[in-house]
């Protein structure tokens, strides 16, 4: 059997010349597993499907971690900030609940030493373990999540339909959580029912194509006002199908590239983003790796946002 939990292996890309002026992910990226990094950008993979399995998907995404640090490794990096990779684990069999815990610890580790955490997943099942570990550094956090579907079920054990119910059970009257890019069809009359009886604000895909980016932007922000840190959450089937096909259940309808970018970048604005993942890529269904482009994009732009705030003060 496989470890559990796997260093990073090299990462890969175009090489123009030395210097921080050529600079590009892969080749500034620390792989050391030195730990005990402080005020990073610190990447750590969750390479799960059990999630999915068990809630009726298409297995696959835990292919997804690897096909993101490819789609990340040529982009160019324009700020000083140390990026640095913990690694991946894994889901062992049907143990999701033991690589669960193993990922809350990595990411507690993560979070006290004031590092931006972005975990690449994996399934949805990947926002449970991340938003727990998180919580036991930090303490409470506000969720924004883009997704199509709530991700509120109730459920005999954890499946990738399951973490945000699973979060609110967890952390009790601290829960707050916005979720962006709902599809009505998709999700049935209980989990509206759910979703309003647990506060949660939500905003249809049908909404935010009826507004502008810059409107999409305003009500992201809006949604995460306040002082608490934010756990920010990419599900990639809230793209169009057209834009992300390698994902666990492809959007009919959709929130367009744009549109998500403006509200994930407006977030990560405020400066208090704690946590990121980015969740469902499902490589095996990709197209020219359009889906893990459109995710390394998302996740470089949050990066610089987030960098630019903080250096802002």
């Amino acid at each position: 059997m496989a470890e559990l939990f796997t260093p990073a292996t090299a990462w890969s890309g175009r090489d123009d010349g030395p210097g921080p002026q050529h600079a590009r992910w892969h080749s500034v990226i620390d792989t050391s597993n030195a730990g005990r990094w402080r005020d990073a950008v610190a990447l750590l993979g969750f390479a799960s499907d059990e999630g999915v399995a068990r809630n009726g998907g298409r297995p696959g995404a835990a292919a997804g971690p690897e096909a993101l640090r490819a789609a990340l490794g040529g982009l160019a990096v324009h700020h000083p900030w140390p990026l640095v990779d913990a690694g991946t684990v894994t889901t062992q069999g049907e143990d999701l609940e033991g690589a669960q815990a193993e990922v809350s610890a990595r990411v507690r580790e993560l979070a006290v030493g004031g590092n931006l955490v972005v975990v690449l997943g994996g399934g949805h099942e990947t926002s449970f373990a991340t938003h727990r570990g998180v919580v036991e550094a930090l303490g409470p956090l506000q969720v924004i999540n883009f997704d199509a579907h709530f991700d509120l079920r109730q459920a005999d054990r954890p499946t990738s339909g399951t973490p945000f119910r699973q979060i609110a059970e967890l952390v009790g009257d601290d829960f707050d959580y916005s979720v962006f890019g709902i599809s009505e069809p998709n999700n049935t009359p209980v989990l509206f029912d759910a979703a309003r009886d647990l506060g949660v604000r939500t905003v249809l895909d049908v909404e935010l194509a009826e507004l502008s980016p810059r409107e999409c932007a305003r009500a992201a922000a809006s949604a995460v006002a306040g002082s608490a840190p934010i756990h920010l959450s990419i599900d990639l089937d809230v793209l169009p199908a057209a834009v992300a096909p390698g994902v666990s259940a492809p959007a009919g309808f959709g929130v367009a590239a744009e549109k998500l970018r403006a509200m994930v970048t407006a977030v990560a604005a405020t400066g208090r983003v704690a946590l990121v993942d980015v969740v469902e890529l499902n490589p095996q269904y990709d197209v020219d790796n359009r889906t893990a482009k459109v995710a390394a994009r998302l996740i470089h732009d949050i990066v610089d946002a987030h960098v630019r705030a903080v250096a802002a003060g």
